[in-house]
C-alpha cells in the first residue's frame, strides 16, 4: 500500500469532496494534455512508436489514479 501511496499521492487524497473532485480533474487533465502532446509527437518515423508507448503508459497511469480515487472516496481502501 505504502508503494501505490507513493506512485498515485493524488488519489489517497481523494477522502472529502473537493479532494475528490479535484483528483479527479488532475488525472483528467494529465491524461488528455499528454494524449495531445504524444499524439503529435507519435507521428514521427523511427521515435513514434516509442511515443505511443508512453502514451499508453500515461493513460494507464491517469486510469489507474481515477480508479484509485473513486475507492479512496468511496471508502473500500482504507488509509
Amino acid at each position: 500500500m505504502d508503494t501505490l501511496k507513493k506512485l498515485f499521492p493524488n488519489a489517497f487524497k481523494a477522502t472529502e469532496v473537493n479532494n475528490f473532485i479535484v483528483a479527479l480533474i488532475i488525472y483528467a487533465v494529465i491524461d488528455v494534455v499528454c494524449g495531445v502532446i504524444i499524439g503529435l509527437l507519435a507521428k514521427l518515423p523511427i521515435i513514434g512508436i516509442l511515443f505511443s508507448l508512453l502514451g499508453s503508459v500515461i493513460g494507464l497511469y491517469a486510469t489507474g489514479g481515477i480508479v484509485l480515487s473513486i475507492l479512496v472516496f468511496v471508502k473500500v481502501i482504507k488509509q
